[in-house]
Protein backbone atom coordinates (compact mmCIF):
# COMPACT_ATOMS: atom_id res chain seq x y z
CA UNK A 1 0.00 0.00 0.00
CA UNK A 2 1.68 3.46 -0.95
CA UNK A 3 1.24 5.81 1.68
CA UNK A 4 0.99 10.11 1.39
CA UNK A 5 4.16 12.04 2.22
CA UNK A 6 4.00 14.63 4.16
CA UNK A 7 7.63 15.59 4.66
CA UNK A 8 8.86 18.37 2.16
CA UNK A 9 12.22 18.84 1.55
CA UNK A 10 13.26 22.20 1.60
CA UNK A 11 16.94 22.40 0.95
CA UNK A 12 20.22 20.29 0.97
CA UNK A 13 23.72 21.57 1.80
CA UNK A 14 25.06 17.65 0.51
CA UNK A 15 24.34 15.42 3.03
CA UNK A 16 22.72 17.77 5.22
CA UNK A 17 18.94 18.04 5.06
CA UNK A 18 16.37 20.72 6.10
CA UNK A 19 12.60 20.24 5.58
CA UNK A 20 9.13 20.53 6.94
CA UNK A 21 6.85 18.07 8.31
CA UNK A 22 3.11 18.39 8.39
CA UNK A 23 1.46 16.46 11.22
CA UNK A 24 -1.92 17.14 12.03
CA UNK A 25 -1.22 19.02 14.97
CA UNK A 26 1.14 21.51 13.13
CA UNK A 27 4.38 21.71 11.24
CA UNK A 28 7.89 20.85 12.02
CA UNK A 29 11.02 21.70 10.54
CA UNK A 30 13.83 19.82 10.28
CA UNK A 31 16.69 18.88 11.23
CA UNK A 32 14.76 18.87 14.77
CA UNK A 33 15.16 17.70 18.17
CA UNK A 34 12.27 16.18 20.33
CA UNK A 35 12.38 17.33 24.20
CA UNK A 36 11.30 13.94 25.83
CA UNK A 37 8.01 14.46 27.69
CA UNK A 38 8.06 10.69 29.16
CA UNK A 39 4.85 10.54 30.94
CA UNK A 40 2.80 13.27 29.25
CA UNK A 41 5.07 15.59 30.98
CA UNK A 42 8.56 17.31 30.50
CA UNK A 43 10.85 17.03 33.95
CA UNK A 44 11.03 20.30 35.51
CA UNK A 45 9.59 22.72 32.92
CA UNK A 46 6.45 24.22 31.81
CA UNK A 47 4.91 23.29 28.26
CA UNK A 48 4.87 26.97 27.69
CA UNK A 49 9.02 27.43 28.38
CA UNK A 50 9.50 24.43 25.69
CA UNK A 51 7.54 25.91 23.13
CA UNK A 52 9.34 29.28 23.92
CA UNK A 53 12.68 27.46 23.70
CA UNK A 54 11.66 26.80 19.79
CA UNK A 55 10.52 23.21 20.22
CA UNK A 56 7.65 21.99 17.42
CA UNK A 57 7.32 18.58 18.33
CA UNK A 58 7.94 16.20 21.64
CA UNK A 59 8.05 13.24 22.40
CA UNK A 60 5.37 10.76 24.57
CA UNK A 61 5.96 7.64 25.71
CA UNK A 62 3.63 4.52 24.66
CA UNK A 63 4.95 2.07 27.61
CA UNK A 64 4.73 4.43 30.29
CA UNK A 65 1.27 6.12 29.21
CA UNK A 66 -0.18 2.36 28.77
CA UNK A 67 0.85 1.64 32.22
CA UNK A 68 -0.16 4.96 33.64
CA UNK A 69 -2.96 6.32 33.26
CA UNK A 70 -4.00 4.22 30.83
CA UNK A 71 -4.70 4.93 27.19
CA UNK A 72 -8.09 4.18 26.81
CA UNK A 73 -8.48 6.85 29.74
CA UNK A 74 -6.42 9.16 27.62
CA UNK A 75 -8.63 8.54 24.75
CA UNK A 76 -11.83 9.33 26.88
CA UNK A 77 -10.04 12.60 27.94
CA UNK A 78 -9.76 13.59 23.87
CA UNK A 79 -6.04 12.50 23.65
CA UNK A 80 -2.35 13.23 24.90
CA UNK A 81 -2.49 17.07 23.57
CA UNK A 82 -5.92 17.52 25.12
CA UNK A 83 -4.74 15.62 28.56
CA UNK A 84 -1.29 17.31 28.59
CA UNK A 85 -2.11 20.73 27.38
CA UNK A 86 0.31 20.14 24.60
CA UNK A 87 -1.21 22.25 21.53
CA UNK A 88 1.94 21.25 19.30
CA UNK A 89 2.68 17.54 17.35
CA UNK A 90 3.51 14.70 19.39
CA UNK A 91 5.60 11.88 18.65
CA UNK A 92 5.33 8.33 21.08
CA UNK A 93 7.49 5.16 20.40
CA UNK A 94 6.67 2.31 20.63
CA UNK A 95 8.04 0.85 24.37
CA UNK A 96 10.36 -1.66 22.49
CA UNK A 97 13.16 0.67 23.92
CA UNK A 98 12.00 -0.11 27.66
CA UNK A 99 10.84 -3.52 27.07
CA UNK A 100 14.71 -3.88 26.58
CA UNK A 101 15.34 -2.02 29.61
CA UNK A 102 12.99 -5.01 31.90
CA UNK A 103 15.43 -7.75 30.89
CA UNK A 104 14.66 -9.96 33.86
CA UNK A 105 11.27 -8.81 33.76
CA UNK A 106 10.22 -9.69 30.24
CA UNK A 107 9.52 -12.55 27.50
CA UNK A 108 9.80 -12.11 24.10
CA UNK A 109 8.12 -14.42 21.48
CA UNK A 110 6.93 -14.17 18.20
CA UNK A 111 3.71 -13.14 18.95
CA UNK A 112 4.23 -10.37 20.98
CA UNK A 113 6.60 -9.34 24.24
CA UNK A 114 5.62 -10.47 27.82
CA UNK A 115 6.47 -8.02 30.59
CA UNK A 116 6.04 -6.83 34.49
CA UNK A 117 4.70 -3.90 35.11
CA UNK A 118 7.46 -1.81 36.75
CA UNK A 119 4.66 -0.36 38.68
CA UNK A 120 2.70 -3.06 40.16
CA UNK A 121 4.43 -6.13 39.07
CA UNK A 122 1.13 -7.02 36.52
CA UNK A 123 1.69 -9.42 33.16
CA UNK A 124 1.37 -7.22 30.51
CA UNK A 125 1.88 -8.61 26.86
CA UNK A 126 2.41 -6.26 23.84
CA UNK A 127 2.07 -6.76 20.66
CA UNK A 128 2.76 -4.86 17.42
CA UNK A 129 -1.00 -4.61 16.90
CA UNK A 130 -1.63 -3.45 20.57
CA UNK A 131 1.40 -1.36 20.26
CA UNK A 132 -0.03 0.75 17.34
CA UNK A 133 -3.40 0.44 18.81
CA UNK A 134 -2.26 2.56 22.24
CA UNK A 135 -0.85 4.92 20.04
CA UNK A 136 -3.74 5.25 18.17
CA UNK A 137 -6.10 6.01 21.42
CA UNK A 138 -3.72 8.38 22.70
CA UNK A 139 -3.73 10.25 19.22
CA UNK A 140 -0.06 10.42 18.58
CA UNK A 141 0.91 12.05 15.46
CA UNK A 142 3.92 10.05 14.55
CA UNK A 143 3.54 6.49 15.93
CA UNK A 144 6.17 4.11 15.54
CA UNK A 145 6.34 0.63 15.04
CA UNK A 146 6.94 -1.92 17.61
CA UNK A 147 10.62 -3.50 17.36
CA UNK A 148 13.05 -5.34 20.14
CA UNK A 149 15.98 -3.49 20.57
CA UNK A 150 19.39 -5.35 21.54
CA UNK A 151 21.44 -3.53 24.32
CA UNK A 152 25.67 -3.74 22.38
CA UNK A 153 28.00 -5.30 22.72
CA UNK A 154 25.88 -8.46 21.50
CA UNK A 155 26.55 -11.90 19.60
CA UNK A 156 25.50 -11.45 15.97
CA UNK A 157 23.25 -14.20 16.32
CA UNK A 158 20.86 -12.24 18.94
CA UNK A 159 21.25 -9.55 16.67
CA UNK A 160 20.28 -10.81 13.45
CA UNK A 161 17.16 -12.74 15.35
CA UNK A 162 15.78 -9.54 16.36
CA UNK A 163 16.58 -7.57 13.18
CA UNK A 164 14.35 -10.18 11.62
CA UNK A 165 11.58 -10.43 14.41
CA UNK A 166 11.74 -6.77 14.17
CA UNK A 167 10.95 -6.88 10.22
CA UNK A 168 7.74 -9.02 10.31
CA UNK A 169 6.82 -6.74 13.55
CA UNK A 170 7.01 -3.89 10.98
CA UNK A 171 4.38 -5.77 8.39
CA UNK A 172 2.04 -6.24 11.29
CA UNK A 173 2.24 -3.07 12.56
CA UNK A 174 1.85 -1.39 9.52
CA UNK A 175 -1.25 -3.40 8.87
CA UNK A 176 -2.66 -2.63 12.09
CA UNK A 177 -2.27 1.16 11.16
CA UNK A 178 -4.27 1.29 8.41
CA UNK A 179 -7.26 2.42 10.51
CA UNK A 180 -5.66 5.50 11.32
CA UNK A 181 -6.83 8.84 10.44
CA UNK A 182 -5.70 11.03 7.57
CA UNK A 183 -3.11 12.79 8.65
CA UNK A 184 -1.51 10.71 11.06
CA UNK A 185 1.74 8.80 10.86
CA UNK A 186 3.42 5.65 11.15
CA UNK A 187 7.52 5.06 11.05
CA UNK A 188 9.54 2.07 10.61
CA UNK A 189 12.78 1.49 12.79
CA UNK A 190 16.21 -0.37 11.15
CA UNK A 191 17.54 -2.53 13.79
CA UNK A 192 21.10 -4.49 12.76
CA UNK A 193 22.97 -3.80 15.50
CA UNK A 194 26.30 -2.51 14.72
CA UNK A 195 26.98 -5.39 12.11
CA UNK A 196 26.51 -3.54 8.78
CA UNK A 197 24.98 -6.08 6.79
CA UNK A 198 21.80 -6.61 9.07
CA UNK A 199 21.84 -2.79 9.29
CA UNK A 200 21.32 -2.98 5.17
CA UNK A 201 19.19 -6.13 5.31
CA UNK A 202 16.90 -4.10 7.90
CA UNK A 203 16.68 -1.03 6.12
CA UNK A 204 15.65 -2.60 2.33
CA UNK A 205 13.53 -4.43 4.22
CA UNK A 206 11.46 -1.85 5.79
CA UNK A 207 11.40 0.03 2.22
CA UNK A 208 9.68 -2.68 0.82
CA UNK A 209 6.64 -2.57 3.02
CA UNK A 210 6.40 1.20 3.04
CA UNK A 211 6.56 3.31 5.67
CA UNK A 212 5.67 7.68 6.09
CA UNK A 213 8.94 7.86 7.71
CA UNK A 214 12.25 5.69 8.71
CA UNK A 215 14.16 5.76 12.07
CA UNK A 216 17.42 4.04 13.12
CA UNK A 217 17.10 2.49 16.52
CA UNK A 218 19.29 0.33 18.51
CA UNK A 219 21.87 2.71 18.76
CA UNK A 220 23.73 5.27 21.64
CA UNK A 221 22.83 1.64 23.80
CA UNK A 222 26.57 1.23 25.00
CA UNK A 223 28.71 1.38 21.74
CA UNK A 224 31.14 4.32 20.37
CA UNK A 225 29.98 6.88 18.58
CA UNK A 226 32.05 6.15 15.78
CA UNK A 227 30.11 3.04 15.72
CA UNK A 228 27.01 4.80 15.69
CA UNK A 229 28.20 6.89 13.17
CA UNK A 230 29.07 3.88 10.94
CA UNK A 231 25.43 2.58 11.12
CA UNK A 232 24.12 5.75 10.30
CA UNK A 233 25.99 5.83 7.21
CA UNK A 234 25.43 2.24 6.04
CA UNK A 235 21.46 3.23 6.33
CA UNK A 236 20.54 6.34 5.28
CA UNK A 237 21.91 5.75 1.18
CA UNK A 238 19.12 2.74 1.20
CA UNK A 239 16.35 4.89 2.95
CA UNK A 240 13.93 7.26 0.32
CA UNK A 241 15.22 10.73 -0.21
CA UNK A 242 12.09 12.19 0.21
CA UNK A 243 10.93 10.39 3.54
CA UNK A 244 12.41 12.11 6.47
CA UNK A 245 14.88 10.07 8.91
CA UNK A 246 15.12 9.58 12.38
CA UNK A 247 17.41 8.78 15.10
CA UNK A 248 16.25 7.62 18.25
CA UNK A 249 17.65 8.23 21.54
CA UNK A 250 20.17 10.68 20.31
CA UNK A 251 22.25 12.73 22.33
CA UNK A 252 24.59 14.89 22.90
CA UNK A 253 24.97 18.13 20.87
CA UNK A 254 27.95 16.62 18.91
CA UNK A 255 26.46 13.70 18.21
CA UNK A 256 23.45 15.66 16.42
CA UNK A 257 25.81 17.72 14.61
CA UNK A 258 27.66 14.38 12.92
CA UNK A 259 24.16 12.88 12.32
CA UNK A 260 23.07 16.03 10.72
CA UNK A 261 26.52 15.81 8.48
CA UNK A 262 25.63 12.52 7.62
CA UNK A 263 21.15 13.12 6.73
CA UNK A 264 19.41 12.68 9.55
CA UNK A 265 16.41 14.67 10.03
CA UNK A 266 14.93 13.86 13.53
CA UNK A 267 16.33 13.29 16.90
CA UNK A 268 15.28 12.72 20.76
CA UNK A 269 17.03 12.51 23.69
CA UNK A 270 16.91 13.03 27.41
CA UNK A 271 19.57 14.55 28.23
CA UNK A 272 19.31 18.03 27.87
CA UNK A 273 16.45 17.68 31.13
CA UNK A 274 19.00 14.66 32.76
CA UNK A 275 21.99 16.40 32.46
CA UNK A 276 20.26 19.76 33.57
CA UNK A 277 19.04 17.79 36.57
CA UNK A 278 22.55 17.01 37.14
CA UNK A 279 23.64 20.30 37.32
CA UNK A 280 25.20 20.06 34.08
CA UNK A 281 24.34 22.64 31.17
CA UNK A 282 25.07 22.97 27.32
CA UNK A 283 26.50 25.77 25.84
CA UNK A 284 27.67 26.89 22.60
CA UNK A 285 31.19 26.86 24.54
CA UNK A 286 30.50 22.82 25.35
CA UNK A 287 29.40 21.45 28.86
CA UNK A 288 29.52 23.16 32.24
CA UNK A 289 29.58 21.21 35.17
CA UNK A 290 28.48 23.90 37.60
CA UNK A 291 29.09 21.70 40.57
CA UNK A 292 32.95 22.88 40.43
CA UNK A 293 33.96 24.85 42.48
CA UNK A 294 35.45 27.14 39.77
CA UNK A 295 32.10 28.53 39.55
CA UNK A 296 31.00 29.61 43.19
CA UNK A 297 32.25 33.17 42.89
CA UNK A 298 32.11 33.54 39.14
CA UNK A 299 29.54 36.51 38.27
CA UNK A 300 29.14 36.16 34.38
CA UNK A 301 26.25 34.63 32.73
CA UNK A 302 27.00 31.21 30.85
CA UNK A 303 27.09 33.19 27.80
CA UNK A 304 27.12 37.03 27.58
CA UNK A 305 25.99 36.87 24.18
CA UNK A 306 23.46 34.40 24.17
CA UNK A 307 19.35 35.16 23.23
CA UNK A 308 18.31 32.37 25.68
CA UNK A 309 15.51 32.83 27.83
CA UNK A 310 15.95 35.38 30.72
CA UNK A 311 17.40 32.31 33.02
CA UNK A 312 20.48 32.67 31.61
CA UNK A 313 21.23 36.29 33.18
CA UNK A 314 21.69 34.08 36.47
CA UNK A 315 24.97 34.38 37.35
CA UNK A 316 27.58 30.83 37.36
CA UNK A 317 27.61 31.58 40.92
CA UNK A 318 24.15 32.04 41.80
CA UNK A 319 23.74 28.61 39.48
CA UNK A 320 26.62 26.46 41.28
CA UNK A 321 24.77 27.71 44.85
CA UNK A 322 21.27 26.05 43.60
CA UNK A 323 22.68 22.88 42.43
CA UNK A 324 24.89 22.51 45.66
CA UNK A 325 22.07 23.24 47.96
CA UNK A 326 20.07 20.74 46.02
CA UNK A 327 17.30 23.76 44.91
CA UNK A 328 14.70 22.34 42.72
CA UNK A 329 14.98 25.70 40.69
CA UNK A 330 18.38 24.92 39.97
CA UNK A 331 17.22 22.06 37.80
CA UNK A 332 14.40 23.90 36.73
CA UNK A 333 16.61 26.67 35.03
CA UNK A 334 19.56 24.10 33.58
CA UNK A 335 16.97 22.55 32.03
CA UNK A 336 15.36 25.44 30.51
CA UNK A 337 18.79 26.48 29.35
CA UNK A 338 19.30 23.18 27.69
CA UNK A 339 16.10 22.31 25.92
CA UNK A 340 16.49 26.50 24.73
CA UNK A 341 20.59 25.26 23.85
CA UNK A 342 19.40 21.80 21.84
CA UNK A 343 16.80 23.83 20.14
CA UNK A 344 18.94 27.04 18.74
CA UNK A 345 21.44 24.53 17.59
CA UNK A 346 18.81 23.10 15.97
CA UNK A 347 17.67 26.25 14.14
CA UNK A 348 21.40 27.32 13.72
CA UNK A 349 21.87 23.86 11.47
CA UNK A 350 18.37 24.81 9.79
CA UNK A 351 19.61 28.24 8.69
CA UNK A 352 23.35 26.87 7.68
CA UNK A 353 21.95 24.43 5.05
CA UNK A 354 19.70 26.72 3.82
CA UNK A 355 22.45 29.15 3.27
CA UNK A 356 24.65 26.28 1.67
CA UNK A 357 26.88 26.72 4.78
CA UNK A 358 26.99 24.02 6.53
CA UNK A 359 30.53 22.66 6.50
CA UNK A 360 31.61 26.34 7.91
CA UNK A 361 29.34 25.93 10.66
CA UNK A 362 29.82 22.80 11.46
CA UNK A 363 33.70 23.14 11.93
CA UNK A 364 33.04 26.64 13.83
CA UNK A 365 30.60 25.06 16.30
CA UNK A 366 33.29 22.14 17.16
CA UNK A 367 36.12 24.60 17.76
CA UNK A 368 34.10 26.87 20.61
CA UNK A 369 32.72 23.42 22.17
CA UNK A 370 36.32 22.74 23.04
CA UNK A 371 35.88 25.88 25.32
CA UNK A 372 33.67 24.25 27.99
CA UNK A 373 34.22 22.47 31.06
CA UNK A 374 33.65 19.07 29.90
CA UNK A 375 34.67 18.05 26.15
CA UNK A 376 31.74 16.08 24.26
CA UNK A 377 32.44 12.83 23.63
Amino acid sequence: MSLPNHFELVATDGPARSGRLATPHGVVRTPAFMPVGTAGAMKGMHWRDVRDAGTDIVLGNTYHLMLRPGAERIAALGGLQRFTGWNGPMLTDSGGFQVMSLAQLRKVGETAVTFRSHIDGASVELSPERAVEVQLLLGSDIAMQLDECVRLPAEREDIERAMQLSLRWAERSKRAFERAAPGYQLFGIAQGGDVPELRQASARGLVEIGFHGYAIGGLAVGEPQSVMLAMIEQVVPMLPQQRPRYLMGVGTPQDLLEAVARGIDMFDCVMPTRNGRHGVAFTRFGQVNLRNARHADDPRPLDEQSAWPSTCGCSRAYLHHLVKSGETLGAMLLSEINIAYYQRLMHDIREAVAHGSFADFRERTREQWGQGDIAPR
